[in-house]
């Protein structure tokens, strides 16, 4: 009774992200109970291992009481404190000092945000007021690259490249423009490393010049593109793209909503990507998904260029829930946590997982595996050679969804096909390999499929 109840009042009152309204109406909400480790259960006692951390944000994993207690703790002793009127809160100001001590070269400022979305939106306003500080309005052009995602705010979503976050809001705004993705599989110049940066080099070097290069003031990159099917680049694809951007007088914005906090290995992609951007974002993982939280990481010479063109006057830009200090003592006991053994624990389980995705690369569905550490993809298609998708009658985003969802896992279904993995890094090789053979056990039954079929002949 109490399910049913709950499901009409989810389809008579919740709006869901991303949805199709009027299908989720028709097919009712499932509503998640209890979650500890990588395991979640529903409101019917049904277990899954949950490959993707949430929507890729539970690096930490699921009933770490110790962030449960660090909670706690600060919202008996101060549940709110505003960063306005010169006031701040010890666990906002010592989660920054600590960010800060961590990210890559100088990026020694963060602004706190409550997510991606609005981490990226603050990103654009910080860009505009530095390049009017430094005398340069006319920098007011900004360029992302297809198939990223960049959050789902009115400015963001237009970052965005991907249709469903366009479609019927009227974005991409005339100053947003796009490159190719870097998208090794269905690359035009094939899949050479060398290729695919050189492509990528002189499709930013191309649109920098069609929109006149003292027009252009950032470009953004995810040093993997989640949302757009887990898109690895080559190695030197970041570094490369970075020195371009320092050579044209761009901004070089790295969105690492989700690769931060241990995703991809290491706290941050970019370390490993051997570069320092302008300017970093961060959100999901930063507090596992505890509390909402996002940030801002701002290098010095953005920050002081800021702060000189302000002068005494207030940089007017503020959120209420900025460094709200509950969301900050999530944020410090998790960075706790992922250095005291969830890191290391996450790279092992990483490892394994890809090689046991890899392991399914002889599936007849199976065209593509690719990621990189606890961050993966599996691209499916009906023709190995010719690298077509499976047919939309398929309709993949819901069918193997509920198929891996009856076997017992959580995954990212994307419409085109590709499976999407992001586990907690918890995970134990026991889990690792359950994903695995979940996941082979979907594949089975949707090579099972009379369209899919259909669709191999």
């Amino acid at each position: 009774m109490l399910s049913n109840s709950l499901i009409e009042l989810d389809r008579a009152h919740l709006v869901h992200p991303v949805a199709s309204y009027r299908g989720h109406e028709r097919a009712g909400v499932r509503v998640l109970k209890s979650a500890t480790g990588a395991t979640v259960t529903d409101a019917t006692g049904h277990q899954m291992i949950d490959g993707f951390a949430g929507l890729w944000c539970v690096n930490a994993g699921y009933g770490q009481e110790s962030i449960v207690e660090a909670a706690t703790r600060q919202l008996r002793e101060l549940p709110y404190a505003t960063g306005y009127f010169g006031l701040g809160s010890e666990p906002a100001i010592r989660l920054a000092a600590e960010l800060a001590e961590r990210a890559p070269g100088n990026l020694n400022h963060v602004y706190f945000t409550l997510g991606g979305s609005d981490a990226v939106d603050s990103t654009i306003r910080f860009i505009h007021y530095y390049q009017n500080a430094r005398g340069r309005p006319q920098k007011n052009q900004f360029i992302s690259i297809e198939q990223g995602y960049h959050g789902s705010s009115t400015v963001g979503a237009g970052l965005t490249a991907l249709p469903a976050f366009h479609a019927g809001f009227g974005v991409p705004l005339d100053w947003q423009h796009k490159i190719p993705s870097h998208y090794a599989y269905r690359n035009p110049v094939g899949n050479d490393p060398q290729a695919i940066i050189a492509a990528s080099v002189a499709a930013l070097r191309n649109k920098v010049e069609e929109l006149g290069r003292d027009r252009v003031a950032a470009f953004y990159a995810e040093p993997i593109q989640g949302s757009g099917g887990v898109l690895v680049p080559p190695p030197g694809w970041m570094k490369a793209m970075r020195d371009l951007c320092s050579e044209l007088d761009i901004l070089f914005v790295a969105d690492e909503v989700i690769t931060g906090f241990g995703r991809t290995g290491p706290l941050f992609a970019c370390s490993e990507d051997d570069i320092v951007p302008d300017l970093m974002t961060t959100a999901k993982g930063l507090t596992s998904g505890y509390a909402p939280m996002g940030a801002v990481f701002i290098s010095d010479h953005v920050y002081d260029t800021i702060a000189d063109g302000a002068g005494e006057s207030a940089v007017g830009h503020g959120y209420t829930y900025s460094a709200h200090p509950v969301s900050a003592a999530v944020g410090l006991e998790v960075l706790r946590l992922y250095e005291g053994g969830l890191l290391d624990n996450g790279r092992k389980a990483g490892a394994r997982l890809m090689s046991g995705l890899e392991s399914l690369a002889d599936h007849p569905l199976v065209g593509d595996v690719r990621g990189r550490g606890m961050l993966a993809a599996i691209e499916l298609v009906v023709d190995k050679q010719r690298k077509t998708p499976l047919p939309p009658a398929a309709n993949p985003s819901r069918r193997i969804f509920d198929r891996a969802w009856d076997n017992g896992l959580i995954i990212r279904a994307f419409g085109n096909g590709v499976l999407g993995y992001a586990p907690p890094l918890c995970c134990t090789e026991a889990e690792i390999d359950a994903i695995v053979e979940r996941t082979r056990m979907t594949l089975d039954q949707t090579l099972e499929d009379p369209d899919v079929r259909a669709a191999m002949t």
